[in-house]
């Protein structure tokens, strides 16, 4: 190998052709913008990023390549702390659905360049195989940093996407050149051989969902079919010593060589780790005893046998190490489950659906356990979706409540708006009925209690060691929505300005027999007085300030906006609703987020199942993902769960295709 190619002179190539690959993107947009009356609509967002979007896309871009050139991973996204969950709503799954699309049109033009420089990667990292998320000028970092340069902007969401997808082609365009300009410097350096001997052969999770998008495409292939297939194919079959081309697959009592086979096709699925295979070829002793007197084995797609073959099998694909914990702590139990169907001599359908059910609460079990040091957090995240009707009720009884009280105008508006969010806040991240949702409720009835006129000298005493208090909740409650400084000092002022009346022996607001609104205006004495004022004249003890310290608030994601329509088709609607019923807690997906291929755990369904919780095989990757994004990412073909793609279907498929005429 040359001594001069390595991975720096790689990337240092790919950074030296960054400059004109953005000019020659950015003119590439313009063209088509202009080319077709459909973007038209496009054109002033497009028109106002212009300038800087040639900049901006190489800015974006290099500290991506610096990442990959130290070893880290460019696009991984670690929360800000162990609590923090990344929520991906209607308008995140558009943005990785446009994603997507860059990355899956650049990868259809250049893939075998990048099948290449993978191999080549992984043989200089000394990797044993070569995976597409490692590869450190994969396209996926092209399309976050385009993604980044159409960002510059506060655009539409749909808009942004639609920008993305007149984008894809000309970045693949430039990419391919790019690509096929390194992979002729690898070929001139002679490392055919390192390129060769590392092939990749991980599965590729938007390969994988492409070819299960294709099936779903087409009617799947039964058991009964495949019997039929079989019957068919014996009967071509030579009779009496007949010469013939046509051999018959199975002998002429099929079940238990047609079981035999199945069986084989299912140990022979590459998809599996050695570990788990060895545990399905010990199940399969207790599966042929059950054959000898069930025959609905070889007939029924649902029977509990082969559905928990394919628990199993989903289960066990989610992982790419066979020396994973995980992976090995769920064989350990899988031993000592199947050990029991192997030793009864005669097993029963029903005991395999025991044991199917046995399987099921232990992962959806640990599924939940893994959740739980979120559950504060997924609490306040179903509590969100209550936020609208709290407001509402919250907002009419207070309005009710403080119709006739003495409050001047900033803080009667302040009460009917501002407080409203701070009652509900607390309700959200502490419960309806929690200490701190109560003691924003009660505030109110000592607000409108302060003001009432004192009825003699106690009393104003009462009031005016009440008053530190007061405001040090009314500060903290502003403190929990983040109301800007301004905004809360003209409500404390008014605030103060009662206050200092009634402490005078005077009502909280302005009567007709006081003195004009100006000389009344001049006597007022500033809040810095007043407070002076009311700090020397009480006799208690108090802090040196009221209110200075800010709560720990955790940032709560937003509600997720409905952005988009429905789909107009019922049967797709229907479709959709259907998978997403079918979907429950300790399944593992192959999902696209945030600009990258994940491989996780569903942990935690909301009540009203508008919220699922899905934790990676690295425990650190946590998103919450809204129904409304899921959807999106189905529709996409960019979520597809292992047990979809079931290993005993994919064995029925493979032996029919084994039988098609001329195979």
């Amino acid at each position: 190998m040359s001594s001069a190619l390595s991975l720096s002179s790689l990337l240092n190539e790919v950074r030296l052709e960054t400059p004109p690959l953005s000019r020659d993107l950015q003119a590439a947009i313009q063209s088509e913008l202009d080319a077709r009356a459909k973007h038209f609509h496009l054109l002033e967002g497009w028109r106002r990023m212009r300038g800087r979007f040639a900049t901006d896309f190489v800015d974006a871009l290099l500290p991506l390549l610096q990442a990959a050139e130290r070893g880290e991973d460019p696009l991984q996204r670690r929360s800000a702390n162990l609590d923090a969950l990344s929520l991906v709503d209607e308008r995140q799954a558009l943005q990785d659905v446009a994603v997507a699309h860059v990355i899956q049109a650049a990868e259809d033009r250049s893939g075998p360049e990048l099948h290449q420089l993978s191999n080549f990667f992984a043989a200089l990292r000394g990797t044993a195989r070569a995976r597409k998320n490692e590869n450190p000028v994969r396209v996926a970092l092209f399309a976050q940093a385009l993604l980044v340069a159409l960002s510059s902007i506060e655009l539409e969401p749909q808009q942004r996407y639609e920008l993305m997808r007149v984008a894809a082609t000309p970045l693949a365009l430039g990419l391919h050149r790019i690509y096929a300009a390194l992979c002729a410097k690898l070929r001139a350096a002679d490392v055919s051989h390192m390129v060769s001997s590392h092939a990749a052969r991980a599965q590729d999770y938007d390969i994988a969902q492409r070819m299960a998008q294709g099936r779903r495409n087409t009617e799947p292939a039964t058991l009964d079919g495949l019997a039929r297939r079989v019957q068919e194919h014996n009967s071509r079959a030579p009779r009496n010593g007949a010469d013939s081309t046509v051999a018959p697959v199975f002998k002429a009592d099929q079940s238990p060589d047609m079981l035999s086979r199945l069986y084989e096709q299912i140990l022979a699925d590459t998809r599996l780790l050695p570990p788990l295979k060895a545990l399905l070829a010990r199940l399969q002793v207790a599966v042929v005893r059950l054959a000898r007197h069930d025959n609905s084995l070889l007939h029924k797609q649902d029977h509990p046998t082969w559905a928990l073959l394919n628990r199993v099998a989903a289960h066990g694909m989610a992982f790419e190490r066979a020396d994973d914990e995980q992976l090995q702590a769920f064989l350990r139990l899988m031993t000592t489950e199947i050990q029991v169907l192997i030793d009864a001599a005669r097993p029963t359908a029903v005991q395999f659906e025991q044991v199917l059910g046995r399987v099921e609460h232990h992962l959806s079990s640990q599924a939940q356990e893994r959740s739980k040091r979120n559950a504060q957090a997924l609490a306040s995240l179903e509590r969100e979706q209550m936020r609208p009707q709290w407001r509402q009720l919250l907002g009419e009884q207070i309005k009710a409540q403080t119709a006739d009280a003495p409050l001047g105008p900033k803080l009667r508006q302040f009460l009917h708006s501002t407080w409203v969010d701070v009652i509900v806040q607390a309700m959200v991240l502490h419960g309806q009925t929690s200490a701190q949702a109560l003691a924003h409720i009660e505030w109110v009835d000592h607000l409108l209690e302060s003001l009432q006129q004192p009825s003699d000298e106690a009393a104003r005493e009462r009031l005016r060691q009440s008053l530190p208090g007061l405001i040090d909740a009314l500060r903290e409650g502003c403190d929990s929505v983040a109301l800007h400084a301004d905004q809360r000092e003209q409500v404390l002022r008014e605030l103060m300005l009662q206050h200092g009346r009634l402490l005078r022996g005077l009502p909280a607001l302005l009567t007709p027999i006081d003195a004009p609104a100006a000389v009344t205006a001049k006597a007022e004495p500033s809040p810095e007085e007043l407070l002076e004022r009311l700090l020397n004249e009480r006799e208690s003890e108090l802090p040196e300030h009221w209110a200075h310290a800010k709560v720990d608030r955790g940032q709560l994601p937003t509600v997720p906006m409905q952005l988009f329509e429905q789909h107009d088709h019922d049967a797709s609607a229907a479709a959709v609703s259907n998978w997403m019923s079918r979907q429950r807690v300790g399944g593992w997906y192959h999902l696209f987020i945030q600009s990258e291929w994940m491989t996780a755990q569903l942990a935690w369904i909301s009540d009203k199942e508008q919220f699922y919780l899905f934790i990676g095989q690295n425990t650190e990757q946590r998103h919450t993902i809204t129904r409304g994004a899921l959807e999106r990412l189905l529709a996409n073909g960019l979520i597809t769960a292992l047990d979809d793609d079931n290993l005993v279907q994919h064995a029925v498929d493979t032996l029919m295709q084994d039988l098609l005429p001329g195979a």
